[in-house]
């Protein structure tokens, strides 16, 4: 499955990343192939919401279904990977990763650069009716054959984020299927990796306190051991800052428990261990591994129907009245049209004004208006129209952010999880030879596992009503429909605290969105961290943008916001 390098491995294998998202900062490539020795630079372009938009590029052009940007990158930087030796890993090849395999070749033939182009696919599934994509989560076997095979660029199609560390760990040191411990260690780091800059400082909930660089942090790369072991850290010289923090936080990103499946390992997270190594060094060690569970998970994005959006500003005294009576306006206008009416419409007051404020803006509050229907008639000119007629007839001060406009497709995505039998999981060579990758043959169900014992808690004493963020750090994400958010501490007595007091029940009260949804709350003592699933709060996923927050990146910092009686020795 994962076929042995040539020659005796290297005891480090130097991994860095340079994307996070499609979108992510475009000059990372260049500076992470001059800013220190590496030996692979990978670059993670999917999520569940890039699938759709790549799908949508390969309606318009069956040519196309990959990420430009990177091709983009690879014409300034192609040289430059090749003459320092740098093997390039990437993901993305999105749907049509044959296309970009073949666009890259002529590149290097363009630029005169004797570079071996590898690829991977068999991740597309046949279509389910009305969908757009639907893709299985390969693992990164297909990866390591084409390193195997002398490829100096891979890229692949929808592999797991972790696959792209994987891979070339597994090709580098020679691992077999069931080297589960370091195959786990090695998704850790993957894991670690796969968002670039949330590993360094980015997005890192005590940015303001921790006193480093955070105006541009720069991009991790992991120092691998043949055991699975890592060292995170960064290049020399770059913004942002590694800690166990800043780990911790990635860790805990878009995950659901102690068990982390791939198709790799299952990593149990309840094993991780960090230890801050020195500055912007932190060692990840301990992590046991089990066989990857029997299905694979697929994505599947169709598309689901036509959104809008209208902003009305209501500025000053008497903004609930304001509000109450252009809903009533709008409510009657699309009453006027019969089957008219948009299948979803939701209203939201957010309250951003201020009493005697200084500036008008302060002074004004927000009530958006979200419509939602199949038909794009429905959420186009008859919504609009609705809004527009209202400018000399509503409330005083009437106005909106933007003129409003057409409506917008709005996609679902859906996880699903199939048999690796239906999966044509393929490698195809720098020589154009096509290379069956078999699924591991050791799998195991996934199961919870045993409840941990919490320490004893922090002995009673004075409190104080306070933000949960004085004392803890959070990170949160989503995964289709649900939302995760991780919360950690930093201190033995801080998580004595938070382990009896930050209850899935609690956290309900904190957070009132969450109040008759499933929270399922996982506890995770090596890192001071408790996980939590919410069920449903994102509906049908990012893709749909049904919340005002549709991917929960800010549902972290909203609960740190809110207040709770904490006690005054750790604040």
């Amino acid at each position: 499955m994962f076929p042995a390098p040539a020659a005796p491995a290297a005891p480090v294998l130097r991994i860095g990343n340079a994307s996070g998202f499609y979108g992510d900062r475009f000059d990372a490539v260049r500076e992470m192939l001059t800013g220190g020795p590496l030996d692979v630079l990978t670059g993670d372009y999917l999520a569940e919401l890039t699938m759709l938009i790549l799908g949508r590029d390969l309606l318009k052009d069956p040519s196309l279904g990959y990420a430009r940007t990177f091709l983009r990158q690879m014409e300034e930087c192609l040289g430059t990977a090749h003459e320092r030796g740098v093997r390039v890993v990437t993901n993305a090849g999105g749907l049509n990763p044959a296309a970009l395999a073949d666009a890259l070749r002529a590149l290097a033939d363009r630029l005169g650069l004797p570079v071996r182009v590898g690829h991977v696919e068999g991740d597309g599934l046949p279509l389910p009716d009305g969908a757009l994509t639907a893709n299985a989560y390969l693992g990164g076997a297909g990866v390591a054959a084409c390193l195997a095979a002398g490829a100096d660029v891979v890229v692949t199609g929808r592999v797991t984020d972790a696959a792209l560390v994987t891979g070339p760990a597994a090709w580098h040191f020679g691992w077999g299927p069931d080297a589960h411990d370091a195959l786990a260690g090695a998704v850790v780091a993957g894991h670690v990796l796969e968002c670039g800059a949330q590993a360094t400082g980015g997005n890192h909930a005590f940015f303001h306190r921790d006193r480093y660089d955070a105006r541009r942090p720069g991009f991790p790369l992991a120092e691998l051991r043949a055991d699975g072991s890592a060292v995170i850290t960064k290049h020399p010289g770059t913004g942002g800052t590694v800690t166990v923090g800043t780990v911790t936080a990635q860790l805990l990103y878009e995950t659901a428990g102690a068990r982390y499946a791939g198709p790799d390992a299952t990593a149990r997270l309840d094993t991780v261990r960090l230890t801050q190594e020195g500055p912007d060094r932190v060692r990840v060690s301990g992590v046991r591994g089990e066989a990857p569970p029997p299905l694979l998970k697929a994505g599947i994005t169709r598309l689901g129907g036509w959104r809008n959006e209208i902003v009305f500003v209501l500025t000053g005294l008497d903004v609930p009245a304001k509000a109450r009576l252009v809903r009533d306006q709008v409510d009657d206008a699309l009453d006027r049209a019969p089957g008219r009416r948009p299948a979803d419409v939701r209203w939201e007051l957010v309250r951003t004004d201020r009493p005697d404020a200084a500036t008008e803006e302060t002074a004004s509050a927000l009530l958006r208006l979200v419509v939602r229907d199949p038909d794009p008639a429905k959420v186009g000119r008859a919504v609009t129209g609705a809004a527009v007629e209202l400018a000399l007839g509503s409330y005083p001060g009437f106005h909106v952010t933007a003129p409003p406009g057409k409506g917008t497709p709005y996609g679902v995505f859906e996880a699903v999880y199939v048999d690796p039998a239906t999966v044509a999981h393929t490698a195809v060579l720098p020589d154009g030879r096509r290379v069956p990758v078999p699924h591991p043959a050791a799998t195991r169900a996934l199961a919870p596992v045993p409840r941990p014992p919490l320490p004893p808690p922090l002995p009673a004493g004075p409190a104080r009503r306070a933000p949960l963020g004085l004392v803890a750090g959070a990170r949160s994400g989503d995964k289709g429909g649900d939302a995760n958010v991780g919360v950690w501490v930093e201190s033995d007595d801080a998580w004595r605290w938070l382990a009896h007091t930050l209850t899935a029940d609690r956290l309900r009260e904190l957070l009132p969105e969450t109040r008759d949804l499933p929270v399922t709350r996982h506890v995770l003592p090596n890192l001071r961290a408790l996980d939590f699933t919410v069920t449903g709060l994102l509906g049908e996923g990012a893709a749909a943008r049904a919340r005002f927050d549709p991917q929960a990146k800010a549902l972290g910092e909203w609960l740190r916001a809110r207040h709770l009686d904490v006690p005054e020795v750790l604040l």
